[in-house]
């Protein structure tokens, strides 16, 4: 009895000096673990306490239930990790396999375009062989009568709107001008008549009545005298 709890111990601490070796390897190598690495040093961390509490909560050795919990939570922790890697990898080929295909149909769509362009010059190339000089002059004529004709209904146009405005501008200042004129005409009426003494409405000046004077036409004059 005595000798396979020795033999069991050797294992347990066997399995628990591998995993911490790979758990140190992993971080001590400059690259960041993988979630299986993690897994393994995580669940052996955790089961370590797991199996020191049990073991001394039991009477047993704490030591070994230590190691044991290290053990099986390494097994768990590296299980769990695998999982990961394994959706990690998958997701990872995923988006590799749609950047090759953007890339590729980037590629196509580049190579139509230029293809395209060369297609657009050839054709170019052969209707000018069948351009003649006189249907190129004529062509000439008729952009050089068109732009004269713009340049004189853009002149219009302009001149049209500057007349507008200038009539515009005109008639603003004639109001302005106009108000000012009425508010100085106010104004100096007023100042002269602070001068002029109005007699009051009773007085005999205010009730006194114009003369009329009446004439009396001439007698009619007879004829034959």
């Amino acid at each position: 009895m005595t000798v396979q709890r020795s033999i069991s111990f050797k294992k347990v601490v066997t399995l628990g000096t591998a995993l911490a070796v790979i758990g140190l390897s992993g971080c001590s190598s400059g690259v960041a673990p993988s979630k299986t690495v993690s897994g393994v040093g995580t669940g052996a961390a955790i089961g370590g306490l797991g199996g020191l509490a049990v073991g001394s909560a039991t009477g047993s050795s704490p030591g070994t239930g230590a190691l044991v919990g290290a053990g099986a939570g390494a097994l768990v922790g590296g299980i769990v990790g695998m999982v990961q890697d394994a959706r990690d990898r998958k997701e990872q080929d995923r988006l590799a396999q749609e950047r090759a295909y953007q890339q590729e149909l980037a590629k196509k769509r580049q190579e139509e375009v230029r293809m395209k362009a060369e297609m657009d010059e050839e054709l170019a190339i052969a209707q000018g062989f069948r351009i003649s000089e006189i249907e190129l002059n004529d062509a000439q004529k008729k952009l050089e009568i068109a732009s004269e004709k713009l340049k004189r209904l853009m002149d219009e146009r302009s001149g049209a709107l500057a007349k507008k405005k200038n009539l515009d501008e005109t008639r603003e200042k004639t109001l302005a001008t106009e108000a000012k004129v009425a508010q100085l005409e106010e104004e100096l009426a007023r100042l002269k008549g602070e001068d002029i003494q109005v007699p009051p409405a009773n007085s005999e000046v205010a009730q006194k009545k114009p003369e009329v004077k009446t004439t009396t036409p001439p007698p009619p004059v007879k004829p034959g005298t």
